[in-house]
């Protein structure tokens, strides 16, 4: 729903400029949980700038994509919404069939969807969103059709043609030959805070980026740094469609049948020492450091509500199997914690100070926690609910969460559902109904299904996961070649 412009300005006369902060949103293209330093101290990568904005900030520790894969937790951000109520359940438009045909897929955020960008827009902000969008087909489901004043570089493309210019991308002009997409579009931010801060209104700008998305691509000098640094500590860089041990395990899949005659598990890396992957972690690094530094040389960065997480998980299983997500199980396109639990922050000066939150959220959140920074009313159809309490040390009432990916992944994940409460998640597959339950604070690598220990807990959560499908209109796999799948 959309509120009318006299209800958002009736709203806003209270509100002080200081009351209605910038808004900056970065989200990471499948940046893996252990990819940052302040979650995991002991990864390859180097991320300084995080690690310093993370000590003025509130990291959560148990925070979510609201899928496995990009597209869906994209509208999950920009709506505050379920990706099921709209059949947004895969990427766009992703189409994979093994078994069973995949679940009916809506490969576009409808344009009925009020978005966070519209939302701020119609209370005065000014908007621009830089990055990849891929939330539809075409220009019609494009940004400037969905709040944003400014788009740089956003279309329906899931992933760049290329990380040095030419880019090939309609919304991004070619810059000087061999110019990396990263540092361009940081530049292309610094230049629009720097102009929106001096307008005097109140901005929101989303940069989301394509790396560290494929294809692995960057800069030579990045690259060698980090191919040195892995023969420094003794870490072998794994050759182009080798798995060997020491590097890599493997992890079961369970298909039904199985997907190749051989039914082999799929390759999973376990140690992360891949240069250009590294390069790409710190050039997204470096970029987050420079907005922040760009707000600050502009006066706003204290008067600025800082969003910093990821789309799903790191790529451990497939497409150059690029990093380890260890301790977590699986990665993209995985159920399982390491293709959905994401690295999670917010800043907010005099809200936030390097503290930790361990209540679980999700990418729903994130706009119901911007209105109420902004004093913009949250439409009613919000599945999200505000982080600004937690981050003033009170509470939000417990909750569930909920995953609904009814697809065959391009990563190797099975199609299924999941419910997390308190310490216990429980995952369902799609394709036969078994079920797996865990307790996340005893095993969060989900390496031992106790469902058969806890049988009543089993059953519970199962049945509140049905319920909610049938809150969201949920789709299943639809039968192929005479066989029928599990239904709930």
């Amino acid at each position: 729903m959309r509120y009318a412009p006299g209800m958002i300005a009736s709203l806003l006369l209270c509100l002080t400029a200081a009351d209605r902060p910038n808004v900056v949103l970065f989200l990471v293209d499948d940046l893996g949980w252990a990819d940052v330093s302040f979650n995991n101290p002991d990864t390859f990568y180097e991320t300084p700038r995080l690690q310093e904005l993370a000590g003025r900030s509130a990291v959560f520790t148990n925070a979510y994509a609201a899928n496995p894969v990009c597209s869906p937790t994209r509208f999950s951000v920009m709506t505050g919404r379920w990706p099921s109520r709209a059949d947004a359940t895969n990427y766009f438009s992703g189409k994979r069939e093994e078994a069973f045909a995949p679940a009916p897929l809506n490969n576009r955020m409808p344009l009925e969807e009020t978005t966070l960008a519209e939302l701020l827009k119609d209370a005065g902000y000014r908007t621009a969103f830089l990055g990849k969008w891929h939330l539809g087909p075409t220009e019609e489901f494009g940004p400037l059709a969905q709040g944003f004043d400014v788009n740089v570089g956003g279309h329906h493309a899931g992933h760049p043609k290329s990380y040095f210019s030419p880019y090939k991308n309609p919304h991004l002009d070619d810059g000087p030959e061999g110019e990396h997409l990263t540092e361009r579009l940081t530049v292309e931010a610094e230049k629009l805070v720097a102009d929106f801060a001096a307008s005097g209104d109140p901005f929101f700008v989303d940069l989301s980026f394509y790396t560290v998305h494929t294809p692995l691509q960057a800069p030579k000098d990045l690259v060698e740094k980090y191919r040195r640094k892995a023969e420094s500590l003794g870490r072998a860089v794994a050759k182009r469609g080798e798995f060997p041990d020491g590097l890599f395990d493997r992890v079961e899949q369970n298909f039904v049948p199985p997907p190749k005659p051989d039914g082999q598990p799929r390759p999973r890396r376990t140690v992360q020492s891949h240069p250009t992957y590294a390069a790409m972690v710190e050039t997204m690094d470096t970029a987050v450091g420079r907005v922040v530094d760009a707000l600050e040389a502009a006066g706003e960065l204290d008067d600025t509500l800082i969003v910093f997480t990821s789309d799903n998980g790191g790529l451990s299983t497939s497409e150059g199997w690029p990093t380890s997500n260890l301790p977590l199980n699986g990665g993209k396109g995985w159920l399982y914690e390491g293709g959905v639990r994401e690295p999670f922050l917010i800043f907010r000066a005099g809200l936030t100070g390097g503290g930790t939150v361990d209540t679980p959220v999700c990418t729903i959140d994130i706009l119901p926690t911007v209105c109420e920074a902004a004093g913009v009313a949250v439409p009613d159809d919000v599945d999200g609910v505000s982080l600004l309490p937690l981050l003033r040390g009170e509470d939000i009432a417990g909750r569930d969460l909920y995953w609904h990916y009814p697809h065959y992944a391009n990563q190797g994940g099975f199609p299924g559902g999941a419910i997390r409460r308190g310490d216990w998640k429980l995952l369902e597959r799609y394709e036969d109904g078994r079920v797996h339950l865990y307790n996340l604070a005893e095993d969060v690598g989900e390496t031992s299904d106790v469902a058969g220990d806890h049988p009543d807990r089993v059953a519970e959560m199962r049945g509140r996961l049905h319920e909610w499908y049938e809150e969201v209109d949920a789709k299943f796999l639809r039968p192929k070649d005479g066989r029928t799948p599990w239904s709930p």
